[in-house]
């Protein structure tokens, strides 16, 4: 760690106390020194690749890290700028780190992939509970501590969220939504950074393996945003959040993605629309389990969504959901029906029946005629009754108009095929050849077929 943010007169603080000493065994003068020492003592760093090397110093390093953790816990220490500075040294130097190279598929395009555990987690996590209970306590000074917790210490925190360990993932989540709550004058600068995260997820890499967790410390940030909302936020939600639904890796992080973008649409209501119109431009046509995941959290919108917000995007939508009523998966059309489940869904169609039943009972009857799985047909009659009851004569109407629809395409393929049938004959005509030699040369007979 640098010098000129860690200056080693001020980390060390007049240190005078052995860091082997216990606290109990020393005056309530000399233990502000003796915290330092212990600190410092535990800026070494061993590897545990190999766990016989160095066993003794590891064993010390554990105990002592929980003597620092029990002596902040007990509300004895006191942050001075010396003690501050060196946490933040002791935690900076065991915590930031490089992770190897990935030379496989991200975490997410394989959920049920084995996570990798870090062998100095036994380190790690005394590490990471001691950071937070010191950045937990209101004897803490923000405006001393934001010299050394600065922009460059919170950037390389955030980058331990791709850490293979969920262990590492959970106390970093809470680390960050701590930080969030204590340093306000560090809040632009942390949205921020999360926001390049996911700028590089969604249209770089596609791997990382903390974005569930980053997603779910902002789902408590975007529920403290004021009213209206400021354009920094908007920007946020159109262009680091909606363009989330488009990786492969959805499944791991779309339970707190769909939170985040629920909360915004609690805050501003117009916002609705606009994410049905994202979904259905990122709609993941080859992928059946993105497809129940965009299910849901449409039916999710839809109980929040209002009439003229409705009306905007109803065509495309359900055109849409015709599309998956008609799915060969059959979990997809099963879940597409079970939206006329829900009273809101329901509510909305029958505002807007006159526009909507038309595309929806061309639909089912699609399925009446084609689809292979009993349950998907029995839910089509199901949706069909409650249109019904809902307004029987616009159903007829839509049923002749159907018919007469199938009627005139009927005739349109017959002509087709009389037109195919007869530029096949015109293509196998095999003209007379006659020798130059001979005068008088037969001209073939036109061929009279009109295309």
């Amino acid at each position: 760690m640098s010098t000129a943010i860690f200056p080693a007169s001020i980390v060390a603080g007049g240190e005078s106390v052995a860091p082997h000493v216990p606290f109990k065994d020393v005056s309530n003068a000399e233990k502000q020194s003796l915290f330092v020492s212990k600190l410092n003592l535990c800026c070494t760093i061993y590897d545990f690749n190999d766990p016989d090397k160095d066993s003794a110093e590891k064993d010390l390093k554990r105990q002592v890290l929980l003597e620092l953790n029990e002596f902040v816990a007990s509300g004895s220490a006191r942050f001075t700028e010396s003690a501050i500075a060196a946490v933040c040294k002791m935690c900076g130097v065991n915590m930031f780190r490089t992770f190897p190279p990935k030379y496989f598929s991200a975490r997410g395009e394989s959920e049920d992939e084995e996570p990798m555990f870090d062998p100095a987690w036994c380190h790690l996590q005394l590490v990471y509970d001691l950071f937070l209970s010191v950045i937990g306590q209101g004897s803490l000074d923000a405006k001393v501590a934001k010299k050394y917790v600065d922009h460059s210490f919170i950037l390389k925190l955030l980058d331990l969220f791709d850490s293979e360990d969920p262990r590492e993932r959970e106390c970093l989540k809470s680390i960050l939504h701590r930080l969030y709550g204590k340093f306000m004058m560090h809040r632009p600068a942390i949205r921020k950074a999360v926001s390049n995260i996911f700028y590089r997820f969604a249209f770089e890499t596609e791997r990382h393996n903390g974005i569930a967790e980053l997603l779910e410390v902002f789902g408590s940030v975007i529920s403290g945003f004021a009213l209206p909302l400021k354009e920094e936020h908007r920007l946020f939600f159109s262009r680091a959040l909606l363009p989330l639904h488009k990786p492969k890796s959805l499944g791991i992080y779309h339970q707190q993605l769909a939170y985040c973008v629920v909360q915004f649409i609690e805050k501003e209501q117009n916002l609705a629309s606009i994410v049905i119109t994202r979904l259905l431009r990122y709609w993941p046509v080859t992928s059946s389990q993105k497809q129940l995941m965009f299910i849901s959290e449409l039916e999710e919108i839809l109980e929040m969504i209002s009439i003229p917000e409705f009306e905007k995007i109803m065509v495309p939508l359900f055109r849409r959901i015709g599309y998956c009523l008609n799915s060969s998966h059959f979990q997809v059309a099963e879940r597409a029906h079970f939206l006329w489940n829900n009273d809101n869904v329901l509510n909305l169609v029958m505002h807007n029946r006159h526009v909507i039943m038309p595309i929806i009972i061309s639909a089912l009857e699609r399925n009446s005629q084609n689809h292979w799985n009993k349950a998907v047909l029995n839910l089509s009659q199901n949706v069909r009754k409650v249109f019904s009851e809902m307004d029987e004569e616009l159903v007829l109407e839509c049923q002749h108009k159907l018919e007469e629809d199938n009627a005139k395409s009927n005739v349109a393929a017959e002509r087709r095929r009389l037109t195919w049938e007869r530029l096949e004959i015109a293509a196998n005509y095999e003209p007379v050849t006659v020798p130059s030699n001979i005068p008088g040369l037969v001209k073939p007979p036109t061929c009279l077929v009109s295309c």
